[in-house]
């Protein structure tokens, strides 16, 4: 049985049709998991991308015995492999090989709740009945009540969610984790979950946990492939979850724990009391460490490493601070708000090092080509090292007709945006469009200021329910905006990928400008001066990089499918203007352009209209 059979076959259940595209690739990821290959794979949106790897993975696995891992950077998509593609799979690939796959989902430490904690401060509750308890202490109690009564304890599953705040009650940290001597550990949910990937045959994970995979700490199964769904946001997934970061909430953590392991050292607190007066006058970027901060930091560290270390938070702890000191410059070093970050200049080793070698690894985006290459791609991974091993690019397209679907409008009449945000103007001029599309609009804007002051703007002058990211749970209002196909949602960066609506609800994606780093980010800066130094240009290898993907995913939120129609604005008049214009757009789904506004307003007029007979 081939795997296009095998691909038939699921489609076929769904009531779909045959995709060439989702063919080409899974017959492509089927033979790099069977020689061990490196592949990347831009599939446009409507490819079906994933059944385009989990079918390959899943009959693989099933005739060789192998494992595999399969990481996604969003939740929503992780919930849509578990709960709807991989049920599916895993059906067909029995019933054409007679050997069921199994499947399990791990997620990090602190995603499930602590049942010890729970435990611990459920006392609490009886010096305080709900009726009497503020907010927060209600839905504490709520949670509590959830993770007694739960299967999984993964937060998840406890709907209608909580804030991160209330989560910190019944959740720890892996370093806070009494691990084998908790005595509760049979009952642990993190454990129990880890246990399940270990006998599971494909394990779905996200990047955050690759990400401590690529630090040498040991969070998956050995696997002999690794699938990289949305890979366009590995590197910048693994840079957040390498960043370092020492404030004074982590130096009480720390001392909680050694108070916890009756070993807490008065000299810690003095050296970190140093640290943090230290930090009251640093901000930003931090080229050379200075001495209070190096030897507070140094005393700290042989603190720890005197009296607890052998405990893992000591551990940690004592790395972090050698990285941070580190002469070798492999680590950008910041300050902010009194809190010492470091992240590394460079993950691409580690990546590759830890994830990618000895194994078959496939990578798969809709927008992993920038400038029309996978060079970047692969050389910010690591795929290109030469101890990698040969790498494959290919794009197996998209069915949609973009230029018969789409319009891309560019406001080219004004001004590009300042640090400012954008001028009285340009909303005018966003309200004009999202009057003539009677609603259905996602407004992206690049920063969460930009967005609250855009949506009360649109509060003000149209007559339609507005939402904007921050006032409920992401998913909450997600959904909001699908159900009602006048609402409009304004939202920052974590809207411009991941979500998925098709259908009548999103007819009109507004961007509000180029979403280039900003020119203070340690990183990016840090990460140019080092293009720099290598004789390339850091500007187009970093910053337009960055800004090509997320301006490719950020367009692609408007066609999910082959029936959707609509408008992508963008107020960044610097795409038609400027060199790197072109290379932006280059990226971008194909649709008509114009600059018309008059013709972009009758164009979505008309489709309000059609779609509302």
């Amino acid at each position: 049985m081939s795997v296009t059979e095998v691909l038939d076959d699921v489609v076929g259940t769904i009531g779909g049709q045959r995709r060439e595209g989702q063919v080409e690739m899974a017959e492509a990821v089927y033979d790099a998991l069977n020689d061990g290959g490196h592949l990347l794979v831009q599939a446009g949106t409507g490819t079906g991308k994933s059944m385009g790897y989990l079918v390959p993975a899943a009959l693989w696995s099933a005739k060789t015995g192998q494992k595999a891992i399969i990481s996604t950077a969003t939740l929503a998509l992780q919930r849509q492999i578990t709960q709807e593609d991989a049920p599916r799979v895993i059906e067909a690939v029995k019933k054409n090989t007679g050997v069921k796959v199994k499947t399990a989902l791990l997620k990090g430490w602190q995603n499930y709740a602590c049942l010890k904690r729970v435990n611990q401060d459920s006392g609490q509750e009886a010096l305080f009945d709900a009726a009497e308890a503020t907010d927060m202490g209600k839905q504490v109690i709520r949670a509590r009540e959830w993770a007694l009564n739960s299967e999984t304890g993964d937060r998840d599953t406890l709907v209608p969610g909580v804030p991160d705040q209330v989560w910190r009650q019944i959740s720890v940290t892996k370093q806070e984790c009494d691990g084998k001597d908790c005595p509760l550990i049979n009952e642990c949910f993190p454990d129990l979950a880890r246990q399940e990937a270990m006998e599971a045959d494909i394990i779905i994970t996200n990047h955050a946990m690759l990400g401590v995979q690529s630090s040498k700490v040991e969070v998956l199964p050995p696997a002999g492939a690794v699938i990289i769904d949305e890979a366009h946001d590995l590197v910048g997934r693994v840079t957040s979850q390498l960043t370092i970061r020492i404030g004074a909430p982590d130096i009480n953590r720390i001392a909680r724990m050694m108070r916890s392991s009756g070993k807490l050292d008065s000299e810690f607190l003095r050296h970190g009391d140093s640290l943090l007066e230290a930090l009251k006058e640093m901000d930003g970027r931090i080229r050379m460490v200075p001495d209070q901060v190096r030897e507070s930091l140094g005393a700290m560290a042989r603190t720890l490493k005197e009296s607890c270390e052998s405990e893992q938070f000591a551990k940690a702890f004592i790395a972090d601070v050698d990285d941070l000191l580190s002469e070798e410059g492999k680590f950008v070093v910041w300050a902010n708000e009194e809190t010492l970050y470091g992240a590394p200049l460079d993950v691409a080793g580690p990546i590759a090092n830890e994830i990618f070698s000895e194994r078959a690894a496939i990578l798969t985006s809709a927008t992993l080509e920038v400038g029309g290459s996978f060079d970047p791609m692969a050389y910010q991974v690591g795929l290109a090292f030469p101890d990698q091993g040969p790498w494959t690019g290919m794009d197996v397209g998209s069915p949609f007709d973009y230029a018969k679907q789409g319009i891309m409008y560019i406001a080219s009449d004004l001004p590009a945006p300042g640090r400012d945000g954008q001028s009285t103007d340009a909303l005018d001029r966003m309200v004009e469009l999202i009057r003539a599309s009677d609603g259905g609009a996602l407004c992206l804007f690049s920063s969460r200021r930009g967005a609250e002051v855009a949506a009360e703007y649109f509060r003000k002058h149209v007559d339609l329910p507005i939402l904007c990211q921050g006032k409920d749970q992401l998913s909450t209002l997600v959904d909001e905006f699908k159900n009602d196909d006048r609402t409009c949602l304004v939202g920052t960066l974590s809207l411009w990928q991941g979500i998925d609506i098709p259908g009548r609800a999103c007819r009109l994606v507004i961007i509000d400008r180029i979403p280039f780093p900003r020119p203070d980010d340690p990183v990016s800066q840090a990460r140019t001066e080092q293009v720099g130094k290598r004789g390339g240009n850091g500007f187009m290898q970093v910053s337009a990089t960055h800004a090509a993907v997320l301006m490719a995913q950020a367009s692609g939120r408007l066609l999910r499918s082959t029936c959707d129609r609509g408008v992508v604005a963008v107020f960044d008049s610097r795409l038609l203007t400027k060199a790197y214009g072109g290379y932006l757009r280059a990226g971008m789904p194909p649709m008509w352009p114009t600059k018309d506004l008059e013709l972009t307003k009758k164009s979505l007029q008309r489709l309000a209209r059609e779609e509302a007979n």
